[in-house]
């Protein structure tokens, strides 16, 4: 089926089939996402959530199936990368890829300059819009107190949200997320819980995350997925208790 697709979701994914050598890494996945939704991605190691997100991101070519974007006005199987960032879909990796040997502050002004080299964009001035965006963003990120701070000396914690606010920068629609609290200390995982709530108060995001705690303490609508498709979905408590979630996630 061609662009325009008639749709509420903000994000649509529609019998989407990819196999690497091979290997279906993604099965006949369809889910959707609403605008001004926040929606938990859950499931084994291979069950296909990196390669969902690569398909979404552009990185990877659907074999099979539609994904569109923005209520179906936009096929993003047929743009690339850079086109569909622009879009307003921004990605977070795992792991964090900040300028270590910039402040914080600065770190904010490239992200929201990337359409410049670091050099030049560090002696451009900044001007008072971006100023104040840049603290709106470190209230977010609560990263207030340390804007002066070079970015290496933060805690593995600090840097993930560093990352989100330089996300935050780029003003995305769709943010994806990938296992923000991977390696955090019990106190930063609630306070990223809080700040990703924040976030979607403005911006729908999916986040793919292993920590059921944290996945709890979202309290949004969560997709398991296993083999590549849709195994359940519904919230944290309905997809827990689920016999098939249970035996081949859950129960390991």
């Amino acid at each position: 089926m061609d662009a325009n697709k008639t749709t509420s979701a903000l994000l649509y994914l529609d019998g989407i089939s990819v196999s690497f050598d091979g290997f279906k890494a993604l099965n006949e996945l369809s889910f959707m996402v609403e605008p001004g939704e926040m929606r938990a991605i859950i499931g084994p190691n291979g069950a296909g959530k990196t390669t969902m997100m690569d398909v979404v991101t552009g990185k990877t070519r659907p074999d099979t199936g539609d994904v569109y974007f923005g209520q179906g006005a936009y096929d993003l199987s047929k743009l690339d990368e850079t086109e569909i960032a622009e879009l307003g879909i921004g990605r977070k990796f795992q792991k964090p890829t900040v300028f270590e040997m910039h402040t914080v502050e600065d770190n904010l002004l490239l992200a929201l300059k990337n359409d410049r080299g670091v050099r030049a964009t560090l002696l451009w001035s900044t001007s008072a819009p971006q100023e104040k965006r840049i603290d709106e963003i470190l209230d977010t990120i609560r990263l207030k107190h340390l804007r002066s701070r070079v970015a290496g000396s933060l805690s593995h914690g600090q840097k993930q949200w560093l990352e989100i606010g330089m996300l935050l920068a780029q003003e995305p629609k769709l943010l994806l997320v990938d296992e923000p609290v991977a390696g955090m200390t019990d106190a930063e995982t609630m306070q990223t819980a809080l700040l990703l709530k924040e976030i979607n108060q403005t911006k729908t995001v999916v986040v793919v995350e292993h920590d059921m705690a944290f996945v709890r303490e979202l309290g949004v609508k969560v997709t398991c997925l296993h083999e590549g498709s849709v195994l359940a979905e519904g919230t944290i408590d309905q997809v827990s208790t689920n016999d098939r979630v249970v035996e081949v996630y859950l129960g390991r």
